[in-house]
Parts: structure tokens; sequence; C-alpha cells
């Protein structure tokens, strides 16, 4: 927490968080006796007329969440929408980040990353954002929570990554921060049978660029028909794995 935070926090004339009980431990801490009120994602439509109305009338509001930034993965994007629209100034005060938090102790190079947030659970979705992380040449960030941890590294090496170098972050900016490093089938065997608790954020390095030939191609897709794998299945694990054009692959799985 900054002295620019809490001094913001004690100055606005509102404090509305995510959880109101957790920010009363911080609150506490800090000695902020400013009134303060929930807003979540169950009651934040309901809750923005009546905010953007205070704002309106000159009233100062300070948005907090419970563990990270508003907007990130975290409720806040409505009532800052309303706010804009309103024309009310928004002013971001730096805090917290696990997403930041998790490339800077990661040791991957970060120049340019993708944030995903929380993948998908299951379905279509769900694998094509495993592919886009697969193929993509540069950092991806994720967010996860601890039962899926291991599933996600898992399908990552399936997906053909098994031996690109990640970290695996829980419980960032808190009492228990701990992170490892690896390759990810490393990290898919220890997180497979670790007591996987807190929030959890995965880096996972680009892919390096490889001239990949026809005959390779040739190779992997008599592999993939041996293995029983359709025509668009093979497709899609091409332009994941080597990131060949869909067109490109789309001629070598029929062939």
């Amino acid at each position: 927490m900054s002295f620019r935070a809490v001094e913001v926090l004690k100055s606005v004339h509102m404090i509305v968080a995510e959880d109101t009980r957790h920010s009363r431990t911080l609150l506490d801490e800090y000695g902020i006796k400013t009134p303060y009120s929930p807003c979540h994602e169950h009651n934040e439509a309901a809750e923005t007329p009546r905010l953007v109305s205070h704002l309106k009338d000159g009233k100062s509001i300070a948005l907090i969440t419970d563990a990270g930034t508003p907007l990130v993965s975290d409720p806040g994007a409505r009532l800052t929408r309303a706010a804009i629209e309103a024309q009310v100034q928004v002013i971001a005060i730096p805090g917290s980040s696990a997403v930041l938090a998790g490339l800077v102790v990661s040791g991957i190079a970060a120049e340019q990353f993708t944030f995903l947030g929380f993948l998908p659970r299951k379905g279509k979705e769900r694998q094509q954002a495993i592919d886009a992380t697969v193929r993509s040449s540069i950092t991806t960030v994720i967010y996860e929570a601890p039962g899926r941890v291991a599933d996600t590294l898992n399908d990552l090496v399936k997906a053909g990554a098994p031996d690109r170098q990640a970290s695996v972050s829980r419980e960032l900016t808190k009492k228990f921060e701990e992170t490892r490093r690896g390759t990810i089938t490393e990290l898919a065997a220890h997180f497979g049978s670790a007591d996987a608790k807190g929030e959890f954020v995965l880096v996972i390095s680009g892919a390096e660029a490889v001239e990949i030939s026809d005959d390779d191609i040739r190779s992997a897709v008599a592999q993939m028909k041996q293995d029983g794998r359709s025509p668009r299945e093979i497709t899609d694990r091409l332009i994941a794995q080597f990131g060949t054009a869909r067109n490109r692959a789309y001629k070598f799985a029929h062939e």
C-alpha cells in the first residue's frame, strides 16, 4: 500500500469495496475512517446509478478490490464506464497487480505479453485459448484457480509446449507468496501431486520462431493419422504446434 493510496482513501468522501469484510481489515490497519459500502459483481449494476449520482454532485469515490486492481479480472468496469460517460474524471492510483508481479518474478521476457485472465473451464473456447497460448511468440499471462492449475499445465503440454519455460506464482502480494519456475512439464508434474491453494498466476514464455519443412509436417501428419486423428484435428494441431497457416495445414491434413 503506497503513501498516496492511503492519503486518497483518507480524503475521499466514500470508498466502495469488492468485499467490505476484507477491506475493513486494511482500512483499520491504516487508521482510515472513510465511510464504505460494497460494490461487487452481484450488485455493481444496481449500485452504479447511485454512485454516479454522488460523483455528479461533486463527491469523490475510491474503488478498491480484495487483492488486485479493479477491472483486471475484478469488478469495476461498469462503474468506471458510467463515470466516464457522465464526464467524471477517473484517476488510477497504482497498487498491487498480480499480472505485473507475476511477470516480474517469472524471469521471463516481458517486453511484450498477452493477458488472458481466467481461461474458459471447458469446451471449444478453452481449447482455442490453450492453442493460442502455445503458438504465441510472446509471453502469455493466465490467472487460474487452485483446482485447475495442473489441468491447465497438462493441457499446454498436450497442445505442444512441454519444454516451454514457465512460472507459476501463488498468493502474489500476500503473506504466503510463492513462485515455482521450470518447464511446463516439470510444473505440471509438481502441481499434479501438490495440494494447491490460493490464487495462481501462470506466465508462459513465447514460442521460438522455427522454420518447419514440408517433410517435417508430413511426418507429423503421418503420426497423427496413425493415432487416429481426423483431418480437422490434424489441421488444428498443425496450426497450434507449428504455427502453420490454416490453408497450408488443411492441405497437408487432406493429402
